[in-house]
């Protein structure tokens, strides 16, 4: 203000030109606009830089979480594939378990069996040896029980000596054909 007085003293009154030159407020007025516009052009730069990153951002998410994705994938389908060569070998290993106790099974009813043959016929054996001596000792008893004369008695005696003796060569011609026959 202090400059418009100063003119206006100093310098006669013209006449109004067909231009003025803005005033203080009208420049202040378009400094604000232009810092505006400014402002504007800075925050839309600002709002692009950040939409940018932004957008970085979420690719870097996607293909990050894109990446976890095919790891547990893979890592899913090592884990399937070890369970399975497990199982596969444990299914080798019953099924050799098995055929082992199979086989040892079989060779133990095998032994079992022959053994069984074998005591059976160690029992028949001691069965038939018991009714031999059994039969034995009954004809001894009923030798025994039945009295013989004294004369059969001494016969066997007898038939002992003369069975030592040496037989006659009449008696021996008669008997070679007889025992010929006999071993057919």
């Amino acid at each position: 203000m202090a400059t418009k007085s100063m003119a206006t003293k100093s310098a006669p009154r013209k006449a109004p030109a067909a231009k003025k030159s803005p005033s203080l407020m009208t420049k202040i007025g378009d400094a604000v606009e232009a810092a505006k516009a400014k402002a504007q052009e800075i925050g839309a730069s600002i709002s692009k830089r950040a939409e940018g990153a932004a957008a970085e951002a979420k690719r870097d998410v996607r293909k990050a979480a894109t990446a976890v994705e095919k790891k547990a994938r893979t890592a899913k389908t090592q884990v399937q594939r070890k369970v399975h060569a497990v199982e596969v070998d444990a299914k080798k290993a019953l099924g050799k378990a098995e055929r082992t106790v199979k086989s040892k099974v079989r060779a133990v009813k095998a032994d079992g069996e022959r053994a069984l043959v074998k005591a059976e016929r160690v029992v028949k054996r001691k069965v038939k040896e018991a009714a031999t001596g059994a039969r034995k000792a009954a004809v001894k008893v009923e030798q025994a029980m039945t009295a013989k004369p004294a004369a059969k008695r001494a016969a066997p005696a007898a038939k002992k000596a003369a069975v030592k003796a040496p037989p006659s060569r009449k008696a021996a011609a008669k008997k070679a054909p007889a025992s010929k026959a006999a071993p057919k």
